[in-house]
């Protein structure tokens, strides 16, 4: 990825119980502006987890938006990195915001609250890489539909 690209998380499925901790998925996301997503439970927010995804997929010098979450705190060395303040209630700081990947968010945990109910941290891979390919093929359709009829066609036999 490349450009300028917007680096968040969220936490998505399980219940809260009653004195028990949260048993949720964190779904790591990087988004690149005018480009694709790229969405994947991690198994938690540490420097270390979400570096190594980054510096794997990012070129360095690449333009990095983020939150301020500590795990992204290392990333202004190999990057032009900036970064929200969500805590003192700022959402943009000139060219640097992650409201494109947090519109995503909203709209993955309301389609899973409306069409699957819960999802386990055990599958949530298939419902993050589904809901990626939505948002980066929304703009084609045609292709959309071609890609899955194409996946569930029968070879064709030569005329004989």
């Amino acid at each position: 990825m490349s450009g300028h690209v917007e680096i968040d998380e969220t936490f998505a499925g399980g219940r809260r119980k009653k004195d028990q901790p949260d048993n949720k998925t964190v779904v790591f996301g990087m988004l690149e502006r005018g480009g694709r997503l790229f969405a994947a439970p991690i198994p938690d927010v540490t420097i270390y987890t979400v570096e190594g995804i980054i510096n794997e997929n990012v070129e360095p010098g690449t333009t990095i938006s983020t939150d301020e979450r500590r795990a992204y705190s290392g990333l202004k060395h190999a990057y032009d990195h900036g970064v929200i303040t969500h805590s003192a209630k700022e959402y943009v700081r000139g060219k640097h915001h992650v409201n494109s990947l947090e519109s995503h968010w909203s709209l993955f945990k309301r389609a899973v609250k409306g069409t699957h109910v819960h999802i386990s941290a055990k599958h949530s891979w298939k419902y993050d890489s589904e809901f990626s390919y939505r948002r980066n093929m929304r703009h084609s359709h045609w292709s959309m539909f071609h890609l899955l009829v194409q996946a569930f066609a029968l070879p064709r036999l030569k005329d004989a």
